[in-house]
């Protein structure tokens, strides 16, 4: 089993999640400081790696290792944007620390992601130490994950993703070996009725009570998905989840206002294909407007499909040995509830992706957000063993 330097990728850790590496633009806060820490580290192992924006100000960053001979080319993907911290007052630390404390190392992106990216750039420096090994093996930190993925598309939109044979994205999920994760479709919903007087509502259309009616229907239609085609055994039921109504002017509660809209974030399954749904969607909307007289039209502001990887993959497989190997114990499989860079990967170059990284899967975004020093040691040691296998036991003439 490789020899990973456990204690450069805690160090690594500690350094990105105390760079802020949020998308605030107007406050000078994106991932290149992030992008730079990493580029850095893989010019400190002695890799090359090319560094270029995939939108203003937002770096990726990608290293390629070209092993001694044929075989198969493997690909571990992570990001260096984090979420918001929202408020700071709310964190019972600094949500930039970046300190171990009692074994967990904290702060905002400690588990999603950054975690994830330091302990796959020491896996794979482990791997292809002195350039025996077969192969190639590629390792990308992207940016804008957590908005509309522009690093992952703008990646495989440049070619880095040809000839790739299997991704294992980094992502904070337990212990699971996720093989399949949920899709995702954005819409806005915008109603335009007639402008009135509250005290006369029958001289008005009123897109607002609209697009309530609209949102108590796909809650009936999110509970008739739930029953055909049912709950995935790993992803749980498709959600349709109204996030933001915005309408009208607070200052003149006495108007009905002319336009309204209304945000929905879908989350589908391997069974209600994502074309499908969004056949739904436009029916419900065209039935409320019918019924009121509002117009209400739909726009699809992203799409990504859910995905599902066979259990017996190599790059499955070869993450589940690694992780039995590692602890002793067998992978569980599980489901990511979220959608990640794999998304694109799967959807725009067709790469089979495993899901499998450091940190609790559901504390992603929350506040406090933590990894355990023992969960970033045990994934980097596994990634090591996974490429190790995966390189090996692919088909010799895969990726050359």
């Amino acid at each position: 089993m490789p020899t990973v330097d456990t204690d450069a990728v805690v160090a690594l850790t500690r350094d990105l999640v105390a760079i802020p590496s949020v998308n605030r633009p107007e406050e000078g806060l994106s991932e290149q400081p992030a992008a730079e820490r990493v580029a850095a580290e893989m010019r400190a192992l002695g890799w090359e790696p090319e560094v270029w924006e995939a939108a203003p100000g937002r770096p990726n960053v990608l290293a390629t290792l070209e092993g001694d001979r044929p075989g198969p080319t493997l690909l571990f993907e992570g990001h260096t944007d984090v979420v918001s911290e929202g408020d700071p007052d709310v964190w019972s630390f600094d949500p930039f620390a970046g300190d171990v404390v009692d074994g967990m190392l904290r702060g905002r992106g400690a588990a999603d992601m950054k975690g994830g990216v330091a302990a796959m750039i020491h896996a794979a420096a482990a791997v292809t130490a002195g350039g025996g090994f077969p192969g190639r093996v590629k390792v990308a930190a992207l940016c804008d994950e957590e908005g509309l993925m522009l690093g992952v598309k703008d990646f495989v939109a440049r070619g880095h993703a040809a000839g790739v044979d299997g991704a294992i994205v980094c992502e904070p999920e337990g212990d699971e070996v996720c093989t399949t994760q949920k899709g995702a479709i954005r819409v806005r919903f915008r109603a335009r009725g007639k402008m009135a007087h509250g005290a006369m509502p029958h001289q008005g259309r009123n897109p607002v009570a609209a697009l309530a009616d609209l949102a108590t229907r796909l809650a009936a239609l999110e509970r008739g998905l739930e029953a055909d085609p049912g709950p995935h055994a790993d992803l749980g039921p498709a959600y349709l989840t109204p996030t933001v109504m915005s309408a009208g002017d607070l200052t003149q509660l006495n108007v009905i206002p002319e336009t309204a809209e209304l945000a929905v974030d879908v989350r589908t399954i391997p069974g209600t294909p994502n074309d499908r749904v969004v056949e739904l969607l436009h029916a419900e909307a065209a039935g409320v407007g019918d019924d009121t007289g509002v117009e209400i039209a739909l726009e699809v502001i992203e799409d990504r499909p859910a995905t599902e990887t066979p259990a017996d993959h190599p790059v499955v497989t070869a993450v589940s040995a690694a992780h039995h190997a590692v602890t002793g114990r067998a992978a569980p499989f599980g489901g990511v509830p979220g959608a990640t860079d794999g998304t694109i990967l799967w959807r725009d170059a067709g790469l089979p992706v495993v899901v499998y990284g450091p940190g609790d899967k559901w504390i992603a975004h929350q506040v406090d957000e933590q990894v355990a020093v023992a969960d970033l040691e045990r994934c980097a040691r596994v990634y090591a063993d996974a490429a190790r296998r995966f390189l090996e036991g692919g088909p010799a003439d895969a990726g050359s």
